[in-house]
């Protein structure tokens, strides 16, 4: 390959790529907790939980705040080239993130909180009641939980990133698709007199891979 040399650049051409940058904001999220999460979040329901949200997909599209786009990277081995001295690296594996961040607003009915608690109480097979009679009593101290099988647990996240007039300018979209995600932690979320803030979920998602569109 030939040695690049410099081009000429007009003004008007430096400016439609500097003046146009893409923002951080404008992003939806999109996703449902799969069919068995949702029976069990039904069932929770029934007996007083709380818990409306089910089906309701622009329940979570509105209440998240913030989310990451994911990264991922090469793993390479290093082989020892023909001159002295010289090493080559060669991928063999992508590896993508270990977990993804998603922040929502909580709602005054703590319906963000019950999702993702109810969510991780399902797939430890936890049970908070009675009349609930899935997995052993979480009361119980001599219970041992046999955990929820992964196709029941996992779902798929979507991010959709657009720009403010993406459907006037007929600019392109970017998408992100995880496989096989499910909620991995909950942060702590401090409440205090001193200051009265709007409350904060972050959640932590566990995927496989991720594809973009």
């Amino acid at each position: 390959m030939a040695t690049p040399s410099p081009t000429k650049r007009k003004l008007s051409d430096l400016k439609a790529s500097i003046l146009a940058p893409a923002l951080t904001s404008h992003f939806e999220c999109h996703f449902n907790p799969p069919p068995a999460v949702n029976i069990w979040l039904s069932q929770k329901q029934t007996f007083g939980s709380g818990v409306r949200y089910v089906g309701n997909e622009s329940f979570f599209t509105l209440s998240c705040s913030e989310a990451n786009l994911p990264g991922s990277q090469l793993a390479t081995h290093e082989i020892l080239n023909d001159f002295h001295g010289v090493t080559e690296k060669h991928a063999y594996r992508r590896q993508f993130d270990d977990r993804a961040d998603f922040t929502f607003y909580v709602d005054r009915e703590y319906n963000v909180i019950h999702l993702f608690e109810n969510w991780i109480s399902f797939i430890a097979n936890e049970r908070r009641t009675s009349s609930l009679d899935i997995g052993p009593s979480i009361d119980d101290p001599n219970a041992s939980y046999r955990f929820s099988f992964p196709k029941e647990y996992q779902t798929e996240i979507f991010i959709k990133k657009f720009e403010k007039d993406y459907k006037k300018s007929n600019r392109k979209t970017l998408q992100y698709k995880f496989m096989k995600a499910f909620p991995l932690s909950i942060s702590q979320m401090p409440v205090s007199y001193a200051s009265s803030e709007l409350l904060k979920c972050t959640v932590s998602f566990a995927y496989s891979r991720y594809v973009v569109n």
